[in-house]
Parts: C-alpha cells; structure tokens; sequence
C-alpha cells in the first residue's frame, strides 16, 4: 500500500525542522510541493530550500502542482471552502494515483503544523472516502506560526492559571474578545480584525514572515500601536506580493483566582 507523509516544516525559517520530519522528507520517494502562483512563489522556493538542505535520499524526487484559487466567499463561507477542498482533493488523488508505485511513499510540506489550521488533512479524508486509491496516512507535527510568535516576542502564552483562546480573525470580528479567556491568538486575519475591537488597552503581540528573514514584530498596547501595524502589514504585502502573519491579545492585569 502507498504511504503519504504530511510533515510539518515551521513556520518558515529551515531551522524550524525538526529530526523526525528531515526523516520523513528523506523515507519518501517523492515529495510534492504546491505552486499558488507567481505572487506566492517564495513559498514554493523556500520549500525547495528546505530539500536542498536536507534532502539525502537520492531516489527522491520532487513533484510540483498548481493550487487553484479559493473564491471570495459567497452567501456561505462553508460552502465556499467545501468547494475548494473538492477541487484540491481531486488533484491530490491525481497524483497519489499518478506519481507513486503501489507500495511508493509520498511526503506534502505543509508550513507550520498539519493539525492547526491547515486543510491538507481534511482534503487527504476526502480522497480517502472517494475509494479510487489506498494509502496509509502519516502526520508529522512541527513548529507553528503560534510558536514562533511567542517566541519572537519572549513571551508566555499562558499566564498562570489563565485560558487562552485560538481562533480566527472572521470569529474575532463577529464575537470580539473572549469573555473565558485572558489571551487571545488570532490566525488568519486578512482584515485586521483587530480594529473592530473596542477595548483599545489589550496588549497586542504582532508578528510577520515569522522566523524568516524578513521578520517583522510590533507589541505594545492596541490603541497605540494598531495604526503602525496595518502601515507595516500594507507595505510588506506590497512589496512581497503576500504576507502571512498572526498575533496575540491579551488582557492586562493578572487573571483573578
């Protein structure tokens, strides 16, 4: 039967791999690598860094395939995703059947860790649901942009005896700040959420290309610093032509017992 590695590579600095995912990219016979285009094309070439550098096996070669486009969403959100996934898991089977023998190993790079909001296992079930090709599934977790942040920033994501809380910039700008839990991480917000939000004394810890080069960081209290944020947010996206970052909010003070 094929096996296909999902291996989480970090949120974007080589470093971030870990032993067991060097490992896993090194048992395949093919690792697969996506291409959304020419705006996003540094991803790609960083994922090809990543085999450069420690890619031993020599058997191994690298598939590439183009991701279509997800589509602004429509009425339903969910049914703008569903839509998407259907259309990447046919081409996943496409290459599961097309690209590995029967008994082949295939790895996807996926940025960060496969089980924190990335779709690629989800898509990997649907393929599986369709019956058209076997493959044992294999995840290999890594680094996250969470992780990183909290990082870049020395910070805890915890206080002592405190929740807190993961969740989407959509779900920030709907519900607002948590009322269970003293801090926040916000992942894909590509409207800056954050100035929706009332309460302009939580501390925001705001991160950019996490762990890559082109790193940027910006903490300090939320009416003080949004503006600056959005300002390096535009310019960076300008001038890369995409931008991936996260952030943090927390309330001040200490948690009550």
């Amino acid at each position: 039967m094929r096996t296909l590695l999902v291996v989480g590579i970090g949120a974007g600095n080589p470093e971030h791999m870990t032993v067991q995912a060097i490992n896993g990219l090194n048992r395949a016979d093919v690792l697969f690598i996506p291409d959304k285009g020419e705006a996003k094309s540094e991803l790609a070439g960083l994922r090809r860094e990543i085999c450069d550098r420690f890619v031993t096996n020599p058997k191994s070669r690298r598939v590439e395939f183009e991701v279509p486009v997800r589509a602004e969403p429509a009425a339903s959100y969910r049914a703008t995703v569903d839509d998407w996934h259907e259309a990447i898991a046919g081409i996943y089977e496409a290459l599961i059947r097309d690209e590995l023998v029967e008994d082949g190993c295939g790895a996807f790079l996926i940025w960060g860790d496969p089980c924190l909001y990335d779709s690629a296992l989800r898509i990997l079930e649907r393929v599986q649901a369709r019956g058209n090709v076997e493959f044992a599934l294999e995840v290999i977790p890594g680094i996250t942009s969470v992780q990183a942040l909290a990082a870049g920033h020395r910070l805890a994501l915890n206080r002592i005896g405190d929740a807190f809380l993961v969740t989407t910039g959509r779900r920030l700008a709907q519900e607002g700040m948590p009322d269970d839990a003293g801090t926040a991480i916000v992942m894909l917000d590509g409207k800056c959420a954050f100035r929706t939000l009332a309460d302009k004394d939580l501390s925001i810890f705001w991160g950019a290309y996490l762990g890559t080069p082109d790193e940027v960081l910006v903490c300090g209290r939320l009416g003080d610093v949004e503006d600056e944020i959005v300002r390096l947010r535009d310019e960076a996206r300008r001038r890369k032509g995409w931008i991936m970052d996260t952030y943090l909010l927390r309330r001040p003070g200490e948690p009550q017992e």
